[in-house]
């Protein structure tokens, strides 16, 4: 190759990855002027399945998760039973001591004596599409506690991520919730391997699909301002308001499937605000739109 010909290739390769920067740097412009809207910490990471690119905003920050690991959680459990440990119509006894009280638990409501079986599909499904904290310690103890579900997720290539505390520790102790923590940027990467249909059975993948399409919690942040007919897959965290009135945590990680084919996660993460939770959810919103809408036209 003589040397014109190279210099030619080498501006060529320079000119496209100065565009596709310039692209997706616009999308971070929008992503921060909604950042600047907002009281406390935001975080935003976000990636477009059709060439991996990624997008973030204060996405290296150690964000409390709150019931977003709930989905982590998901994934390990479901991991096992593609190796055959359960099936999702296996039957799994609830206690009485199982369904604490106190703690958010539409399965406690519903079975308020427990002394029940439940298939592993209806204890999953409570715990992913209506976050249910009693459903999420079953599922913890019945895989074997916190340690093995960060060891599987950081075994799938998601560093970035802490998973230390039940939810019936964090509600003993406010300060457990920072110690389960993930950054916005691995939350939207574990939603991007999760999609490629890899680690899971099409068995597994297609129920926890259409379990966080169902998904009722949060229905005003990711999906607050998008279309009526969005299709979007997501697992909401929350951590209520504390004593002086802050808001620790309130989360949304989810994949928008849009209109144009394109599939594209956005993890959003609102810490320490003093803002309501209305406000709050707004904020999440917008960055889902601000992202939707560049995707759509893209």
């Amino acid at each position: 190759m003589t040397p014109s010909k190279l210099a030619i290739l080498v501006s060529t390769f320079l000119l496209f990855l100065g565009s596709a920067w310039s692209q997706t740097n616009v999308l971070r412009q929008r992503l921060q002027r909604v950042a600047a809207t907002t009281q406390g910490m935001l975080g935003v990471g976000v990636v477009d399945f059709s060439n991996g690119d990624t997008v973030s905003v204060n996405g290296q920050w150690h964000f409390p998760m709150q019931s977003v690991y709930k989905f982590h959680l998901a994934l390990a459990v479901l991991s096992e039973v593609d190796k055959g440990k359960w099936t999702l119509e296996q039957k799994i006894k609830v206690t009485k001591k199982d369904l604490l009280p106190n703690t958010w638990s539409p399965l406690r409501e519903k079975y308020p004596n427990g002394e029940v079986e439940l298939p592993l599909r209806e204890i999953l499904e409570y715990t992913v599409a209506q976050s249910d904290n009693n459903g999420c310690d079953i599922l913890f103890r019945l895989v074997g506690g916190t340690k093995v579900v960060d060891k599987y997720i950081k075994s799938i290539g998601i560093n970035e991520v802490n998973i230390v505390g039940t939810e019936e520790e964090m509600h003993a102790d406010d300060r457990v919730q920072f110690d389960n923590w993930s950054t916005p940027r691995s939350a939207a990467k574990l939603l991007e391997v999760f999609h490629q249909k890899k680690i899971l059975s099409k068995n597994s993948w297609d129920f926890l699909w259409n379990t966080m399409v169902s998904t009722t919690t949060g229905p005003l942040k990711i999906k607050g301002v998008l279309p009526a007919n969005a299709t979007v897959a997501h697992k909401t965290g929350y951590s209520g308001v504390n004593k002086l009135g802050i808001i620790a945590a309130t989360n949304d990680i989810g994949i928008m499937q849009l209109p144009n084919g394109k599939y594209v996660a956005i993890a959003v993460f609102l810490s320490n605000t003093p803002m309501p939770e209305a406000q709050c959810d707004r904020v999440i919103a917008e960055a889902a739109k601000v992202t939707w809408d560049y995707f759509l036209t893209k």
